[in-house]
């Protein structure tokens, strides 16, 4: 077992509000004003987003320097989206700056399939919750 990530989170005095901090970087974390927070940092499912975009980022930029291939400006953005159903799914786009070649488009569009917190994401992760 090796841990490859970690974070704490102190709440604050404000409703639902919190103070992140994962390794020397501190963050806040609340919930829009239309849910009664203050709106002062990303809300939980934001951070999802946040982690799954960086995520695909850095593979994408990894892939290019290992390949050679120069993709230029990018953007990644990510919504969390659920249904009255139940049904919850993300929706990623990508968008560079530079026109891309059909092959390159496909070979960017598999390895953002394939990207760690994207396989995180699709499949069954347990959580253990304990009292301490």
């Amino acid at each position: 077992m090796s841990i490859i990530a970690n974070a704490e989170v102190q709440s604050l005095a404000e409703p639902w509000s919190g103070e992140v901090k994962s390794g020397k970087h501190q963050f806040i974390t609340d919930k829009p004003e239309s849910f009664g927070g203050q709106d002062q940092g990303p809300a939980p499912y934001d951070w999802i987003c946040s982690g799954l975009i960086s995520c695909t980022m850095i593979t994408l930029r990894m892939y290019a320097r290992h390949k050679g291939i120069e993709l230029g400006q990018f953007s990644v953005e990510a919504d969390f989206n659920a249904n009255k159903e139940g049904k919850e799914w993300i929706e990623r786009r990508l968008s560079f700056a530079q026109p891309l070649s059909d092959e390159l488009q496909q070979k960017v569009l598999d390895i953002s399939s394939k990207t760690p917190v994207t396989k995180t994401l699709l499949r069954s992760l347990e959580i253990n919750t304990v009292l301490l």
